[in-house]
């Protein structure tokens, strides 16, 4: 008996021995596992260090490369792209003006109503029109005759008394496709994007193709100003604040224009303006510099892209791509364990993670981050994640977010750095950066990842405070802009009306 009983002592005492082996071997894998996700993490935090030296290097290179694009033309990556706006809207403009702004499958026909006293607009009314689908690959006459038809319908609604009765109206056209401006008012379409392919436009001036539509349709309308979004921007921005000298959109895509002296146009030697100076749309997604912190993710998704080696600084920073940059780390790291269960195959699909939802993840502030897990349920599929796994889906978010939102701000202040308004010039016979006699600068910025993004709006003014310090970044004014591409468009109309 004692036998038996010592034997299934034994018996027992073995398989205790066995289980707690087996737990400790569980945990010493999940450890391992998890220790697999963190270094993850840590390189991905040190791939996209952005320190205040770093950003620095950043502003630099950022000058330097538009005084090259402003040398000759190729002689950088961005492109510094003459607008002929040489005159920007000062509060004086009346009337009635109109805008055009076509730059995707919908487009959108302003008016608005001045009385010459700046920041009063007496009217301001818009309609967004969806262009039917078979008109993105018809003629360009098919087109541009909707889009006049489109006007006409919204003038008479409006009850526009003298374009009625036959008076001439003059229009601002924002156009988002690549062009070749020749002149305020014309420029010839290089080549479609965003799903139109109309071939006989290519190479004519869009200008003449929209007031040719126009003439048709009855309207006696002159299109005084054809423009980018960015510059509409900036001409609300001068509008509202005489101050304002340069324009960012930061939004699915982004851009920059601001206003340099014309004699610092050295491609152009010989341009000649009123003004003295004219607004130059940078193209600034095309920014490069050895300086910005790139890491595997972007290098993977650039190689990915219908456009590689191809606006590098655009696809760092813009809501078309944070999203699926932090998918693919989140890929990543269910290739290294099992923290988000067996995988999705939705994880491995590009851009499933929009930008906007990826923000609602990072600023979820819930104590067990429920909005985390129901869009890693909804948007991949993942049904269970821990607490700790939610919380690093966080910690990816604010990283990627931070890096984009810094490095607009280096972006930005690589421009000011360029017109001298950095607070590094100007500085006679002293040392202290707190004596330079600074101008009050501002900025309009337009884009939803701006305006609707609460993290990445503190990031970014964190960084010009870190950048500048606090006695030059006051003097640094970013203001919100909104519907450049048609306010502005109509403002600049009327400002260049009398050429």
């Amino acid at each position: 008996m004692g036998r038996v009983v010592v034997g299934v002592a034994v018996s027992v005492a073995v398989v205790a021995c066995i289980v707690a082996a087996g737990v400790v071997t569980r945990r010493v894998q999940s450890r391992g596992k998890w220790s697999r996700v963190v270094r993850v993490l840590k390189e991905l935090e040190e791939a996209c260090e952005t320190s205040v030296g770093r950003l620095k290097q950043v502003v630099d290179a950022m000058a330097v490369e538009m005084h090259a694009g402003l040398a000759s033309e190729g002689g950088s990556k961005l492109k510094m792209l003459l607008t002929f706006v040489d005159n920007l809207p000062n509060g004086n403009e009346m009337g009635t003006l109109y805008a055009l702004d076509l730059g995707s499958t919908n487009f959108s026909v302003s008016s608005i109503q001045l009385e010459g006293n700046r920041s009063s607009i007496l009217e301001h009314d818009v309609q967004r029109i969806p262009i039917p689908q078979h008109l993105l690959t018809s003629t360009g006459n098919d087109l541009f005759d909707f889009i006049a038809s489109s006007l006409k319908e919204f003038i008479d609604k409006g009850n526009d008394s003298e374009a009625l009765l036959g008076g001439r109206r003059d229009l601002g056209f924002t156009f988002s496709f690549p062009t070749k401006q020749n002149s305020i008012s014309s420029g010839m379409l290089i080549k479609w994007t965003k799903g139109f392919s109309i071939g006989d436009m290519v190479g004519k001036d869009v200008t003449e193709c929209l007031e040719q539509a126009m003439k048709r349709k009855g309207l006696n309308i002159r299109v005084t100003a054809l423009i980018n979004d960015t510059v509409g921007t900036l001409a609300l921005g001068h509008y509202h604040d005489a101050d304002t000298v340069a324009a960012v959109i930061i939004g699915t895509g982004t851009n920059a224009c601001y206003l340099e002296r014309t004699d610092a146009i050295i491609k152009c030697q010989g341009l000649l303006t009123t003004s003295g100076f004219m607004v130059v749309n940078m193209e600034w997604g095309n920014f490069w510099s050895s300086h910005l912190p790139r890491t595997s993710y972007d290098i993977d998704l650039d190689f990915d892209s219908p456009n590689p080696n191809d606006q590098g600084f655009e696809k760092m920073i813009s809501g078309m791509y944070l999203g699926d940059i932090v998918r693919r780390v989140i890929l990543r790291m269910s290739q290294e364990s099992d923290i988000f269960g067996l995988g999705s195959a939705r994880l491995s699909m590009p851009f499933v993670l929009t930008t906007p939802i990826m923000a609602e993840m990072h600023e979820d502030e819930s104590l067990d981050f429920r909005d985390v897990a129901r869009i890693l349920k909804d948007i991949f599929g993942i049904p269970e994640v821990s607490l700790k796994a939610r919380k690093l889906v966080v910690r990816i978010c604010d990283v990627v977010t931070c890096r984009a939102a810094r490095l607009v701000a280096a972006g930005i202040l690589g421009i000011l750095k360029k017109m001298g308004r950095d607070g590094t010039g100007g500085i006679t016979g002293v040392r202290s950066r707190t004596d330079v006699n600074i101008k009050r600068t501002v900025v309009a910025v337009e884009g939803g990842l701006y305006t609707n993004y609460t993290m990445f709006r503190e990031y970014l003014h964190e960084a010009l405070i870190e950048i500048l310090g606090e006695d030059i970044a006051k003097h640094v004014i970013l203001k919100v802009t909104e519907d450049g591409s048609g306010i502005g468009a109509a403002l600049l109309a009327a400002s260049h009306s009398s050429k």
